[in-house]
């Protein structure tokens, strides 16, 4: 009886967070969607710096080399 109960209790269990996965699922998918949209953002504003980084090294370059 004792084995019964564990194993009812174990499907028990499996079925309950498979529902909670399935439940989940959309969630993870707007995630994933936001976290790419997060790392493009990041991306674009480190670009950006870099550009501005890479204009003011070259302008204090040629206003020296004068």
């Amino acid at each position: 009886m004792k084995a019964f109960l564990v194993g009812l209790i174990f499907i028990m269990a499996a079925a309950l967070l498979s529902g909670l996965g399935v439940l989940l699922f959309p969630l993870l998918i707007v995630l994933g969607f936001f976290l790419r949209v997060v790392v493009g953002l990041i991306f674009v504003v480190l670009a950006i710096w870099l550009l501005g980084k890479f204009i003011i090294f070259v302008w204090e370059k040629l206003k020296s080399a004068k």
